[in-house]
């Protein structure tokens, strides 16, 4: 764990130059994975409370959380109990922040700016079987995780006026019309009407949304869509 911790050039990564403190995060993640009770967790996760990933007294969250949130992940697996505990805290809290302006997305395997809540949701989805092992507290990032889903586009077909996309889903698509972003090519675009047509079923992925006023044109294959309120979550 202390290999992958130093293994990040916590400086490299962007972050508000008033709030954001690099050494903090780098020192925070070794001292909670080498916490041995209560106190050297709380210690640890004060640096990172502090403007490490988030900045507690601000309620901010930094791009350093999302490099953070599997490292905190695994400290929540192998570390002690109260590590344990405050590891789990540390990736809620980061998880119901907001960003500040021009630090709000970062860059991942399935797009380039994608909304810092998006991305360490993501996270917390690749390992749904030891969250869901971790008890009520871990049942609970899941949940939260599952309301910034996320659409990747495999196929459109017209219907009427609107578009029936479908392709896989990850998380929750929420009952209703609501606003996504559409990113695709590197630039994104605001979809005012997106509705689930079919959800997932037995455990499946596959999924269709109508989106109301596009042509499948407008909409390729790999074209990825975010809740549009992730994107406008600004601190």
């Amino acid at each position: 764990m202390l290999d992958a911790i130093n293994a990040v050039d916590w400086g490299a990564i962007p972050g508000h130059p008033d709030w954001y403190e690099p050494a903090r995060a780098a020192r925070g993640l070794r001292a909670l994975a080498d916490a041995g009770n209560l106190a050297e967790a709380a210690e640890a996760s004060s640096l990172l409370c502090g403007g490490g990933i988030v900045h507690g007294h601000s309620a901010a969250v930094f791009p350093a959380a999302v490099v953070a949130t599997p490292l905190l992940l695994g400290i929540a697996q192998q570390g002690h109990p109260a590590a344990r505990d405050a590891a789990l805290g540390l990736v809620d809290e980061a998880l119901l922040s907001y960003p500040h302006i021009e630090y709000t997305r970062v860059t991942t395997p399935y797009g380039t700016a994608v909304p810092i809540c998006c991305a360490i949701a993501h996270q917390l989805r690749a390992r749904s079987a030891l969250l869901a092992g971790l008890g009520n507290r871990g049942r609970a990032l899941l949940a939260g995780a599952a309301e910034h889903w996320r659409f990747e586009i495999r196929e459109c077909v017209a219907d009427s006026n609107d578009t029936a996309a479908f392709g896989a889903l990850a998380g929750r698509f929420p009952s209703g019309v609501h606003a996504a972003e559409l990113h695709v090519g590197g630039e994104i675009a605001v979809l005012d009407e997106v509705a689930i047509e079919y959800p997932p079923v037995d455990g499946s992925v596959e999924a269709c949304v109508r989106v109301m006023g596009w042509h499948p044109a407008e909409l390729p294959p790999g074209a990825v869509l975010f809740p549009a309120e992730c994107g406008e979550r600004v601190h």
